[in-house]
C-alpha cells in the first residue's frame, strides 16, 4: 500500500475526506476490479452478487475485494453483519455518478436558479434504474459533509458526500432509501475541524418540535383541483376588485376539544366555512414555515421550504390551499426574508462560517430580535430566498407573499446606534444589496407566478415601494399603510371631547393615499405586548367602546385601500391576543360582540358589492372629500366613486353627540339611500339614523355643490349612503 493511498484511506477512516468516491466504490485497472467499502462496526462484509467475501484492512473498518470484475454489476450490493450479528444488505452508493447537473450548479452559483429547491435538499430519485434518495447541500467551507439519520445510526462515517468542485455543493445518492426517514447533515469545518449537525436548509419537511431533524418528504402525489381558480387569478384585474384579508395565526385561531392544534385539513374546512360566511376574500397566514419556538408566531423561521409539522404534512397544507381555492378564497403567506434565528441546527454559521449571514455583526445581526441578517449580496443566499418564494407560489399554489419587516432590510442603520452600522459604498444608509434583492424578488414572482401578489410591511416613507422596478420602484404590488394605521388608532384613542384638536390625524392619510397601492391593516402587531385589544384601545364605557370600534371599521372599509383584519378583532375580542391559547370565541354569546361580527360581515358584503368602494382604490378617481374640516364637531364626509354614476356617500360622526339636520353637499340630484349605519340596533347601536327610505337631495347649494342632503348623524357612528339616481 503506497504512502499516498495510506493517507487517502486514513482520511476516510478519520472522516475528513472531501471526495470519498476517489477511495470507496469500485475502481478498475483493465479487467481487474478493486472494491473498497467502509462499514463501521461491521464484523464481516461480502459482495452479494457472487457472494464474494471482502477482506478487512487490518485494524480498520475498511473492507476490500479485488479480482476479475467480469461478474460484477455496475451497482452491486453489500451484505454485512454487525456487532449484534444482524445481517444488512444495501447497494453501494459509491458506484453512482454525480446526479446534480452542471447547469444547475452554474445557475445556482450565478444566483439565477429560480428552482434551486428541485436539486438541493432531499429528493426521491432514480439513477440508472435504481430508486433511492438524492441529497445535496451548499457548504463551501466544509472539509467533509455526511448524511446522517435513522437509517445509518447517525454515524457520519457511513455516508460521506462528494463536493462538486468549486460550487460548494455536496451531493450523495443513497440507493434503496425511502421517504419519511429523518436526517441531518454532519459538517466538519475545514479550518477549525469542528463537527456539528445541521438540518437541511432546503428540506420540505421537518420533525415536530422540539425535535429538529429534517424529514425526507418524498414526491408529492397530491391531486390539485384548483386549475380554474388559478387560471382566473392569472387574468384577474386585482387592482379594481375587492380584497378583504383575514389575518390568521393557525395555532390560536381554533383548537380541538383537548386544546391541541388542529391539522391543516380540519382547519381548511373550518376556515372556509367561517371566512365565506364573513365575506373575506383572502386569508393571510402568519408564517407557517417551520419554526422551533411557538411564541415566535413563525417569524423566526428555520424551514424556508417546509410547512410546519405542527399542523401536518406538506400535502396536508396543499389540501388547505386547494380547499380555499375551490371555495374562491385566496391564500396569502407571511414570508420572512429579513432575518433568521441563531438556533444551532439552523442556518447560523451553517458550515462553521458566516455563510447565510454577514460576518460583521454591524451588518449581520438584528439587535431588536437577536437574530441574524441574510447576506443579500451573496448569489447563493439570494438564490435560497428567491427559490423559497417561488416554491410557495408554484409548488403550494399560494396566491401571494406579505414580506415581513421590509424597512429593516432597506436601511443599514435600522434600529442601530451611531457607530453600530456600516455605510454602503457611497457612504449612505441604504442597503443597496437588499434593495436589489427585493426588486429581483418581485420580478421573479411576477414572471414565474401569474396573478400572484406581493405586499410589503414597510413602515417608513421609502418612495415607490409599490411601483414597477422599471420605473425605479421596489416592484411590490401593495404596501401596508402603517402611517394610516398609527394615525387612526391614535385619533380613536382620544376622548371624543378632545378629538377636535387631533382632527388632522384622521384626514392626513388622504394627502398621500395614492402615492402607493396601500393596504389598510389592523394586524396582530396592534393587539399584543401591552397595546391592548382593538376594543380596549377605544375610550369610554362598554357601549361607547363598541360604538367607537364600529365607527373605526366603517372608516376602514370605506377608506381607499385593500383591507386587513386580524382574527378576533372582527368580533371585538376583549383580551389581547395570546398565541399560546385560543381566541375568546365565547364572547359571541353577548349581544355587543354579536353585533360587531354582524357589522364586519355586512361591511365585507357592502365593500364587495359596491363598485364605488373598490373600483378605484389606488387613484383619485375613486375619492373626493365633501368636508374634511369640520373639526369642531369631529365629523368627516367624503365620496367614494366607481364607474359612471356609481356613487357612495360616507359620513362619520366621532363624538357621542347625535347631530340632527346635518347638511352635506352632494354632486348629483336624485335619491340617496342609507345602506349601512354602524349605530343600527342590529349591530348593538342606539338605532338612530335615516331609515330605509330614500332621501331626495334638495336643490339647496351647500359645500360648493348645487344639491344637498339633510341627515341625522348617530353618535360615534358612520353611515353609508348609496346614490340611486
Amino acid at each position: 500500500m503506497t504512502k499516498h493511498l495510506d493517507a487517502e484511506l486514513g482520511r476516510i477512516i478519520e472522516a475528513t475526506h472531501h471526495d470519498p468516491f476517489a477511495v470507496l466504490g469500485c475502481h478498475w485497472d483493465g479487467d481487474q476490479a478493486l472494491v473498497r467499502a467502509y462499514v463501521p462496526r461491521a464484523q464481516e462484509v461480502r459482495i452479494a452478487e457472487g457472494d464474494l467475501p471482502m477482506t478487512r484492512v487490518p485494524n480498520t473498518d475498511l473492507f476490500e475485494w479485488s479480482g476479475d470484475g467480469a461478474p460484477l454489476p455496475k451497482h452491486y450490493s453489500l451484505i454485512w453483519r454487525d456487532e449484534g450479528h444482524r445481517e444488512h444488505i444495501a447497494r453501494d452508493p459509491y458506484t453512482f455518478e454525480p446526479q446534480v447537473g452542471d447547469l444547475d450548479l452554474y445557475y445556482f452559483g450565478e444566483g439565477r436558479h429560480r428552482h434551486a429547491y428541485r436539486f438541493l435538499g432531499s429528493h426521491e430519485h432514480e439513477a440508472d434504474g435504481v430508486a433511492g434518495v438524492r441529497f445535496a447541500v451548499w457548504a463551501p467551507n466544509a472539509e467533509r459533509v455526511s448524511v446522517v439519520g435513522d437509517f445509518n445510526q447517525w454515524d457520519g462515517r457511513r455516508h460521506p458526500m462528494r463536493v462538486r468542485g468549486g460550487s460548494g455543493v455536496w451531493e450523495l445518492f443513497i440507493p434503496d432509501l425511502e421517504s419519511q426517514h429523518v436526517y441531518k447533515y454532519e459538517i466538519r469545518n475545514r479550518h477549525s475541524g469542528q463537527v456539528f449537525l445541521k438540518a437541511d436548509p432546503y428540506a420540505q419537511r421537518h420533525e415536530l418540535r422540539p425535535c429538529t431533524a429534517s424529514v425526507i418528504a418524498g414526491t408529492s402525489h397530491f391531486e390539485w383541483s384548483d386549475a380554474e381558480y388559478l387560471a382566473a387569478r392569472a387574468e384577474a384585474d386585482w387592482q379594481h376588485q375587492p380584497m378583504s384579508v383575514y389575518e390568521v395565526h393557525l395555532g390560536s385561531w381554533q383548537r380541538d376539544m383537548e386544546g391541541e392544534f388542529l391539522g391543516f385539513r380540519e382547519l381548511a374546512h373550518r376556515m372556509v366555512e367561517y371566512v365565506t360566511d364573513m365575506g373575506f376574500t383572502h386569508v393571510e397566514l402568519l408564517p407557517i414555515t417551520e419554526h422551533p419556538f411557538d411564541l415566535s408566531w413563525g417569524y423566526q423561521t428555520t424551514g424556508y421550504f417546509a410547512p410546519t409539522s405542527r399542523f401536518g404534512t406538506p400535502d396536508d397544507f396543499r389540501y388547505f390551499v386547494d380547499c380555499c381555492h375551490r371555495n374562491g378564497i385566496g391564500v396569502l403567506l407571511d414570508w420572512v426574508p429579513a432575518h433568521f434565528p441563531r438556533d444551532a441546527h439552523g442556518l447560523a454559521r451553517f458550515d462553521g462560517s458566516p455563510l447565510y449571514e454577514h460576518d460583521d455583526p454591524r451588518r449581520g445581526e438584528h439587535r431588536d430580535w437577536d437574530t441574524l441578517i441574510f447576506n443579500y449580496g451573496r448569489n447563493e443566499v439570494r438564490n435560497f430566498l428567491l427559490s423559497s418564494a417561488v416554491y410557495w407560489l408554484t409548488e403550494m399554489h399560494v396566491d401571494g407573499l406579505r414580506v415581513d419587516a421590509v424597512a429593516s432590510m432597506l436601511y443599514l442603520d435600522y434600529s442601530r446606534e451611531e457607530g453600530d452600522w456600516v455605510p454602503n459604498q457611497y457612504g449612505g444608509r441604504e442597503n443597496l444589496e437588499a434593495i436589489d434583492f427585493l426588486q429581483e424578488l418581485n420580478v421573479v414572482v411576477h414572471d414565474e407566478c401569474p396573478g400572484a401578489l406581493t405586499a410589503a410591511e414597510e413602515s417608513t416613507s421609502w418612495p415607490q415601494v409599490s411601483r414597477p422596478t422599471y420605473l425605479g420602484g421596489l416592484g411590490f404590488d401593495m404596501k401596508w399603510n402603517m402611517g394610516w394605521m398609527n394615525d387612526t388608532l391614535s385619533y380613536m384613542a382620544q376622548e371624543p371631547i378632545h378629538r377636535q384638536y387631533h382632527h388632522g390625524m384622521l384626514t392626513f392619510s388622504m394627502l398621500y393615499a395614492f402615492t402607493e397601492n396601500f393596504m389598510l391593516p389592523f394586524s396582530h402587531d396592534e393587539v399584543v405586548h401591552g397595546k391592548q385589544s382593538m376594543l380596549h384601545k377605544m375610550p369610554g364605557d362598554e357601549w361607547q367602546q363598541h360604538a367607537n370600534l364600529r365607527a373605526l371599521y366603517t372608516y376602514q372599509f370605506t377608506h381607499p385601500g385593500k383591507k386587513v383584519l386580524f382574527m378576533g378583532t372582527e368580533f371585538a375580542q376583549g383580551l389581547e391576543w395570546n398565541s399560546a391559547g385560543v381566541l375568546d370565541w365565547y364572547v359571541l354569546d353577548y349581544p355587543l360582540h354579536q353585533g360587531m361580527q354582524r357589522l364586519v360581515r355586512d361591511l365585507n358584503r357592502l365593500y364587495r358589492d359596491s363598485g364605488a368602494l373598490h373600483r378605484h382604490e389606488f387613484d383619485w378617481q375613486g375619492f373626493e372629500w365633501l368636508d374634511c374640516s369640520d373639526s369642531e364637531q369631529s365629523v368627516i364626509s367624503f365620496l367614494r366613486k366607481g364607474d359612471g354614476n356609481e356613487l357612495t356617500v360616507v359620513v362619520l360622526n366621532l363624538t357621542p353627540v347625535p347631530r340632527h339636520g346635518y347638511r352635506i353637499g352632494v354632486p348629483l340630484p336624485g335619491s340617496y339611500r342609507e345602506v349601512l349605519n354602524s349605530d343600527s340596533m342590529h349591530y348593538g347601536g342606539s338605532n338612530l339614523g335615516n331609515g330605509s327610505e330614500p332621501l331626495v337631495a334638495d336643490e339647496l347649494p351647500w359645500m360648493n355643490r348645487a344639491h344637498s342632503l339633510s341627515l341625522t348623524l348617530p353618535p360615534l357612528a358612520g353611515i353609508v349612503l348609496r346614490y340611486e339616481g
